[in-house]
């Protein structure tokens, strides 16, 4: 099986390079399975069932969430009735939604697993308790599980790729918008990438205007962010080989689109 996975699409800009390049990366890669992480798509702050379903249209397979799940009111009206979209598992017990999806493609069944992280977010239950249950869970049925791992520290995120090596096909990180450059497999064969970057504006800070991030840090003062709504485009992203048989990670490699690396079909 072939993943390719895109990561946080934020605001309009994001919204527009995944219409325009996931129909020529699927040509150009023939992806099984294409999940996108979503949970900036609407101005930076959360999703609205409109921008789910078009992500469907698309070419998205699966959407993962992350911290910004809640942003928008729209998804307590769509999320439970959205069978291709996942928030964290290890948000507190209750919370609408759910955090695992198993999807059939031909003869084999893949388990998209989205968590998030603790260290310097939101205080809620444990990803690797969490995670645990889930992958136990998950391998009953098949050995090919993606896991989306929504965090701000490396050190965290190379915790639960090690945690999960060798029973999970990969863990691949989201949330802090700059694609990582340590993509590898690691020893019992998971595919690992502390992060995917940002599908968005390519001249923000993050995604955001520049002056009044700039601003806050000068004077650290509150400051309202706002998502840059035009200018360059930039996608990243990450392409897995996995093995159908055993779930191991035969290959990943980096995806970034911009117009300092122009896509080549």
């Amino acid at each position: 099986m072939r993943i390719l996975f895109i990561g946080d699409i934020m605001g309009s800009l994001g919204r527009e390079m995944l219409a325009e390049y996931l129909p020529k990366l699927k040509q150009k890669y023939a992806p099984q399975m294409t999940i996108v992480n979503g949970e900036n798509a609407a101005s930076g702050r959360g999703i609205t069932e409109k921008i789910y379903k078009k992500f469907l249209q698309d070419g998205a397979d699966v959407i993962t969430m992350g911290n910004h799940t809640w942003d928008n009111r729209d998804i307590f009206e769509f999320i439970d009735g959205a069978k291709k979209m996942i928030r964290p598992a290890n948000f507190p017990k209750g919370t609408p939604g759910k955090g695992i999806v198993y999807v059939k493609v031909n003869q084999v069944e893949l388990a998209v697993i989205n968590l998030q992280a603790r260290t310097f977010m939101t205080a809620i239950d444990d990803p690797f308790t969490a995670a645990e249950a889930l992958v136990t869970e998950a391998r009953k049925r098949t050995p090919l599980i993606f896991v989306d791992f929504h965090g701000e520290t490396t050190s965290e995120k190379q915790a639960m790729g090690w945690f999960l090596d060798g029973r999970v096909s990969a863990v691949v990180g989201t949330h802090t918008h700059v694609q990582t450059n340590d993509a590898r497999i690691l020893p019992q064969g998971t595919g690992y990438l502390s992060d995917v970057g940002m599908t968005g504006p390519m001249d923000g800070i993050l995604g955001m205007k520049r002056p009044a991030v700039i601003e806050k840090f000068m004077t650290a003062l509150p400051r309202r962010f706002e998502v840059v709504e035009e200018g360059r485009g930039l996608l990243c992203g990450c392409l897995l080989d996995l093995d159908d048989q055993t779930g191991h990670c035969k290959k990943i490699q980096l995806i970034q689109i911009s117009p300092d690396r122009p896509f080549l079909g």
